[in-house]
């Protein structure tokens, strides 16, 4: 695999892309050797952040992973993408396109672990009446949610904003 290094308010050394080697090195074995790993690091406050996004055709694996120790970031993100890429192994390599970025002895593994199939337990309809996403941030903190779909009242699209971890909001606006 091929790795990509950035750093935000710090330096990659040497020591921490030999930890991501050898960490992320665990999974050569699901991909071919040309797949790109992009690897971001960051540090804020006492916060060490490590994000890991591997783009796979028609797909992307990603994760992202903070703690008070970059190697502990490290250790923890790696676990999470190996779950997602035995998790969705099935999806990800019944779309032949996508295919390609796997190694054909991990499409040729046999799958021990049970398919978790996603069940769809409720649907819920509701009215959606024109708004701005401020009025949408309002909205979804007054029903306790951690996400809230609207029409943009200055687009005219469907929108979502969404609460992120560290107490801000995000705006989903659809492209065409």
């Amino acid at each position: 695999m091929r790795y990509t290094y950035t750093g935000l308010n710090m330096e990659v050394t040497p020591g921490l892309k030999a930890a991501v080697e050898k960490k992320i090195g665990k999974l050569d074995h699901f991909f071919t050797p040309d797949t790109e790993v992009i690897v971001a690091m960051s540090t804020q406050k006492d916060r060490q952040k490590i994000e890991v996004t591997i783009p796979i055709k028609g797909n992307t694996i990603r994760a992202e992973e903070s703690s008070t120790d970059m190697y502990v970031s490290i250790d923890l993100v790696e676990e999470i993408i190996e779950r997602q890429i035995r998790r969705y192994r099935k999806k990800l390599i019944d779309r032949k396109q996508a295919a390609v970025s796997f190694s054909q002895a991990f499409i040729e593994e046999e799958d021990e672990t049970p398919e978790d199939e996603i069940q769809i337990v409720r649907t819920k309809k509701f009215a959606i009446k024109p708004t701005n996403p401020e009025e949408a941030c309002l909205q979804m903190e007054m029903l306790g949610h951690n996400f809230y779909v609207f029409l943009n009242s200055d687009t005219d699209q469907v929108n979502v904003v969404y609460k992120r971890k560290n107490g801000t909001y995000g705006l989903i606006e659809p492209e065409f």
